[in-house]
């Protein structure tokens, strides 16, 4: 049975509920979620469609190209960005079918786009995206470009999600949101203190990166080629101790320009001429990967958190059981998929750009000093207009 505007899930929505679609493909770059969700001032959100779509790999290995400086890089990166708009605009086609609803019955498509640049300390970031043409392709009003408006105030521009993860979930137990997509960032939300976030460092990016590098797959299914290996706690130490980064105090924000394949291969040579061993086996640099993630959010819940009553994870990584074991053996509080609060942990970053989306056209300041460093709140976003007067 179509959905029926006004009602969602049999129940009547508030007259202020608006419909909007979020669209996410993250560090990871292996697909593109997309779910349509209901908002109000007045109500928690309520997700009435989600979809996904693999990314192509020929899309993929250009973006991944992208990602560091190469020959026609400005041609390239407007290729790009029109086919990731293209798909876009297939996800968003399918939420309409699968709900049969029209596009004048959505206020607003959140679109993040394909981060291959972020330097907030230079004062730029780039996400690639055709937000004009995923308007023109959808006929509803796209709001995109995120981070900008945060950095021109002097923040990072990261992570995005807190403020949403705040109307979310609010403030009535110490809790820390963890997402585990390419890069691993945190929320934290304790009672009578201010909302904190930040990156902690590597999730996804590294282990997807090793095991495609070894196996040539994409991922690791729910971490059974970390299982295969242990951990080597020397080379895990020396991974921490070689990374300035991970020292730097929040606000912070780190992505693939930071943690790659060359930066694991820098660091395994370097290891092995100190510490004059012979070379580890790949599924052990695996089980050591997946270490250095658990660890390193770990270290960030203790230090910045640490009346934390639970952990909420959600992203890719909240699928793989050996990071989840390895994250609850190392936490003293319950560590817990996000589909335990009736949230598919896959689309969580999808609902929250569809709330960001409706931020903006409500005028909520969902850029957070606290969280970011700017000077002040910042309403982020730009729309992208589907027709003349809207």
């Amino acid at each position: 049975m179509p959905f029926q505007p006004g009602t969602a899930g049999g129940r009547q929505l508030p007259p202020d509920t608006g419909l909007y679609i979020g669209l996410m493909s993250g560090t990871s770059t292996d697909g593109i979620d997309g779910v349509l969700a209901s908002f109000s001032a007045t109500c928690s959100p309520a997700t009435l469609a989600h979809a996904s779509l693999p990314m192509p790999l020929d899309l993929r290995e250009h973006i991944l190209a992208l990602n560091q400086p190469g020959d026609n890089e400005l041609a390239r990166s407007a290729r790009v960005a029109n086919e990731l708009a293209r798909l876009y605009a297939r996800i968003v086609h399918t939420l309409l079918d699968q709900t049969g609803l029209t596009a004048n019955c959505i206020r607003a498509v959140g679109a993040h786009g394909q981060t291959v640049r972020h330097a907030p300390e230079h004062g730029y970031t780039i996400q690639l995206n055709s937000p004009a043409l995923l308007a023109e392709l959808c006929g509803i009003d796209v709001i995109a470009d995120f981070r900008s408006r945060d950095i021109a105030a002097g923040g990072q521009g990261a992570p995005l999600v807190p403020a949403f993860h705040k109307a979310l979930f609010g403030k009535k137990t110490p809790l820390t949101l963890l997402n585990l997509g390419g890069i691993a960032n945190i929320t934290v939300l304790h009672p009578g203190t201010p909302v904190a976030g930040f990156d902690t460092g590597p999730a996804n990016v590294l282990l997807d990166s090793w095991v495609e590098h070894c196996l040539h797959k994409p991922y690791d299914a729910s971490g059974a080629w970390a299982a295969q290996g242990t951990a080597n706690t020397a080379f895990l130490d020396f991974l921490i101790k070689s990374e300035p980064w991970f020292e730097l105090p929040p606000p912070k924000s780190t992505g693939r320009h930071v943690f790659n394949l060359h930066w694991l291969a820098t660091r395994l040579e370097r290891f092995a001429a100190q510490a004059h061993c012979s070379p580890l086996a790949d599924h052990d640099i695996q089980a050591t990967l997946r270490e250095l993630t658990s660890e390193t959010v770990c270290q960030a819940i203790r230090r910045h958190a640490p009346d934390t009553r639970e952990v909420i994870v959600c992203g890719g990584g909240a699928l793989n059981t050996g990071l989840m074991a390895s994250l609850q053996a190392r936490l003293p509080c319950p560590v817990v998929s996000s589909a335990t609060k009736g949230i598919d942990p896959m689309a969580m970053e999808a609902l929250a750009f569809a709330w960001l989306a409706w931020a903006y056209k409500t005028g909520v300041a969902a850029g957070l000093p606290e969280i970011t460093g700017a000077r002040h709140p910042t309403l982020l976003g730009c729309c992208y207009p589907a027709g003349v007067g809207n």
